[in-house]
């Protein structure tokens, strides 16, 4: 309320066309853009393998991915925006969802949403470091969470659930919604990663939910073969497809192509991720900080 939310502060003066546009496009699901994005798998392969052997480390592609996500949103924070109830919003943090299945080895077992957020000046390591963490750490046998408890409670009441999504809807709706209940949820990031590669599935164009904040979905897909030309000559070369969903009310198209192209130079040489950035770029003097993670063989004592 007033402008501030326990996410993020509203932005104010912006562009009489960018402030419009929630307007005329009042739901997320109305703003979608799709892209597709065919990332030079021989290069991410030739990068793992080459930190494997060279250093002992383990890198995976959606490690690189996200790990290109969050040092493009430190060279363009307007992509960490988002609208809510027609306004909009400078995010307070950088984050990312994905789920992941509890037991790799059996389906049966379930899903689980992790949660992760970053610091703007993190390395592909330290970006690593809190994926692992946080799988590890849904992947153990625990009590269910706060909201797992929340839902059993409302799903015992018939009709309650309509009327308790209504209202955090409203409370969102004015930012008065608890920020427990944002932290826990995966609707409120920037940016949602589904892996289908993992289920033997193509890329998709996953829609943005009109609940949250979510403002880009990337679906990874198996890898594609396709033919290439490369110094006079012809040949078959593996690319990984991305789809990718944007809600396009965030920020101009000249902001987002900056992005994206950041995105793709980060992705064709990872090598650039393996040291803190230079400088960071904060929107609108919003400057948010998160501890930096355990090295993995700290944690492992």
């Amino acid at each position: 309320m007033f402008g501030r939310r326990p996410d993020g502060i509203r932005i104010k003066r912006i562009d009489p066309v960018m402030r419009i546009t929630p307007y005329i496009m009042p739901m997320r699901c109305d703003a979608q853009v799709f892209l597709k994005y065919r990332a030079d798998l021989e290069v991410l392969l030739d990068y793992i393998r080459r930190q494997r052997l060279e250093k002992n480390e383990q890198i995976s592609y959606m490690q690189i991915i996200a790990a290109a996500y969050v040092r493009a949103i430190s060279r363009n924070p307007q992509v960490n925006r988002y609208i809510m109830n027609k306004q909009l919003f400078a995010r307070n943090n950088c984050s990312c969802a994905f789920t992941i299945l509890k037991d790799p080895h059996d389906i049966d077992r379930g899903e689980a949403v992790v949660k992760i957020r970053f610091d703007l000046t993190d390395t592909i390591y330290d970006v690593r470091d809190r994926m692992n963490a946080a799988i590890a750490a849904n992947r153990i046998d625990q009590e269910p969470g706060f909201v797992d408890k929340l839902l059993k409670g409302v799903f015992a009441v018939p009709g309650l659930a309509t009327v308790i999504v209504g209202l955090v809807r409203f409370l969102d709706r004015y930012g008065l919604a608890p920020a427990v209940l944002m932290d826990e949820l995966p609707f409120y990031v920037g940016l949602y990663i589904t892996n289908m590669a993992s289920l033997q599935l193509q890329d998709v164009n996953h829609h943005l939910y009109n609940w949250g904040s979510v403002g880009i979905f990337a679906g990874m897909g198996l890898e594609e073969r396709s033919a290439v030309v490369e110094k006079g000559q012809t040949r078959m070369k593996r690319f990984l497809p991305i789809g990718l969903t944007i809600d396009e009310r965030v920020c101009s198209g000249a902001h987002y192509a900056r992005f994206l192209k950041d995105v793709r130079h980060y992705m064709a040489h990872p090598e650039l991720l393996e040291e803190p950035p230079e400088q960071v770029c904060f929107d609108q003097g919003l400057e948010y900080h998160e501890p930096k993670p355990l090295k993995q063989a700290d944690a492992s004592k």
